[in-house]
């Protein structure tokens, strides 16, 4: 099966635990791990996390424009299009969401997925 182009050249290994990066907005913190031409981010958002109350004050966009792949980890996560589809993301689901989204923790455990793609640029602020 073709790789699409994509390589690996170098062993490497960084923890989430200590990351490179940590961007905190309310009930949210984003561990930004950056290995050789790859990112990832461990996301971790509280019970009653909503992007539209917690990050987009930092990223002011009316809604999230970041695309997004993933797996969750734990905890589970309610997504809504801009068209009004939504769905429900629980532990164990691997994802993609494009831009154009609003979000939210659904109940009383921490949401935390890896984020393969959208680490760099989730919630930095402007």
């Amino acid at each position: 099966m073709a790789d699409g182009g994509m390589n690996v050249t170098k062993f490497e290994f960084k923890s989430h635990n200590e990351p490179d990066e940590v961007r905190a907005p309310d009930k949210t913190r984003v561990e930004v791990v950056r290995l050789t031409g790859f990112t990832l981010g461990r996301l971790n958002m509280e019970p009653g996390w909503r992007w539209s109350e917690c990050v987009k004050p930092v990223v002011k966009t009316d809604s999230c424009q970041v695309s997004h792949v993933g797996y969750v980890v734990s905890g589970t996560l309610t997504v809504r299009l801009n068209d009004g589809t939504e769905k429900t993301l629980k532990q164990g689901a691997s994802y993609t969401i494009p831009p154009g989204h609003d979000a939210w923790v659904e109940g009383n455990e921490r949401f935390v997925c890896i984020e393969v793609m959208s680490a760099e640029q989730y919630a930095k602020p402007v």
